[in-house]
């Protein structure tokens, strides 16, 4: 098999590149199931069965936060969390490219690739 040269890495880095730059809104976090009261006195909630709902966690300083995600919003949400982890994932392939790209460059400056 050849080995890899720092042209084709470096064209492998532009296109992941390119892709982040189709970049949609996004948001961090986890959307998480909860079962809630409503505080109405004379709801079904107070005695029994819990009404259904999503919360978005997130760490800030070390604490964890919530906001409630409203139901017609949902879909909106989970899109926006699903394009943060394309984000995230791109960032760490550029990443290893970058890394790549330095190892080969000292390999091939040390004379041990031609």
């Amino acid at each position: 098999m050849k080995p890899i040269s720092i042209i084709e890495l470096r064209a492998q880095r532009q296109q992941k590149l390119l892709e982040l730059a189709k970049v949609q809104p996004f948001i961090a976090g986890s959307l998480v199931p909860v079962r809630i009261r409503c505080d109405k006195p004379s709801c079904h909630c107070v005695d029994g069965e819990r009404h259904e709902a999503v919360i978005l966690t997130k760490k800030v300083k070390g604490r964890s936060t919530s906001i409630h995600v409203p139901q017609a919003m949902l879909a909106e949400v989970e899109a926006w969390q699903e394009e943060h982890k394309r984000i995230k994932k791109l960032m760490r392939e550029i990443s290893a490219l970058g890394e790549k790209i330095i190892r080969l460059h000292v390999r091939t400056a040390r004379g041990k690739i031609r």
